[in-house]
């Protein structure tokens, strides 16, 4: 059930299990890729994952009809678009906030959930600047007496098995999750400059350390890996990956009692 899209009374009669809060971020993507791709992406995960999970909640029982996913078991929010993303900001049309406001907004909208019942959340990050941030809200969130919730945070391309290691920045994951949700997106005539431009690993690292503060220090054109490694078939195996998982972590998240 896409929030947005129901009605209170929609939502009152729902048995929802749990909601799926998108969280991206609107940051440059290389010259071939949308600046929104990171919310495009969490927002497809979430779509796909809350299927899942419905389909799978279905299977095992067996009193459910052919509509038991009209029930709304999951219930996708509207995404947060706007994140810690200030590694980017010398790419135009990045947009970002402190982390203090970031976790602020994230933690409070989610509070407005366990007054309506929803008391188990997972946000569905499309961002790497925003892991650090949204583990902390997920914490505070779940350790609130006040509404009793449980929250988790899950990234994408971080459960996408073998594939994870080649995650880059516009890189060949994150174009190919485009190319099977969003093609129209893909600026197929702009791969070459995306490659040519590219990076082959984010950072400056000495030590361990990364010296490299913001992107433009090691990417000329914003990207980090090669784009056209991510096709829509690639795109697709990505989406079954994280969305299975997502699923599952969801039933372990609505099957927890508390922190």
């Amino acid at each position: 059930m896409r929030l947005a899209d129901a009605t209170w009374t929609d939502v009152r009669d729902a048995d929802v299990d749990v909601a799926f809060v998108p969280v991206g971020s609107t940051e440059q993507h290389g010259p071939h890729a949308p600046l929104g791709t990171d919310t495009l992406d969490a927002v497809a995960v979430a779509e796909a994952g809350a299927a899942a999970y419905e389909a799978a909640e279905s299977a095992g029982d067996p009193d459910a009809g052919d509509d038991a996913t009209a029930a709304g078991r999951v219930a996708v929010t509207p995404p947060i678009p706007v994140g810690v993303a200030e590694e980017h900001r010398a790419f135009d049309g990045t947009m970002w906030v402190s982390p203090e406001t970031f976790r602020a907004y994230v933690r409070e909208a989610a509070e407005s959930l366990p007054g309506h019942g929803i008391d188990r959340v997972v946000f569905v990050n499309g961002h790497g600047g925003n892991v650090e941030a949204l583990a902390e809200v997920a914490r505070r969130f779940s350790r609130d007496d006040a509404h009793g919730g449980y929250a988790v945070a899950f990234t994408w391309f971080d459960a996408v098995g073998e594939h994870a290691g080649d995650m880059g920045h516009a890189g060949p994951l994150e174009t190919a999750l485009l190319r099977a949700t969003n093609p129209d997106l893909v600026r197929e005539d702009r791969i070459e400059e995306a490659r040519e431009g590219a990076a082959d690993r984010w950072g400056e690292w000495v030590s361990g350390v990364n010296l490299a503060h913001d992107s433009d220090a090691f990417t000329d054109n914003g990207v980090v890996g090669d784009p056209a490694a991510g096709d829509a078939e690639r795109g697709e195996a990505l989406l079954d990956l994280a969305s299975d998982a997502l699923a599952e972590l969801a039933e372990a998240v609505v099957d927890r009692e508390s922190a």
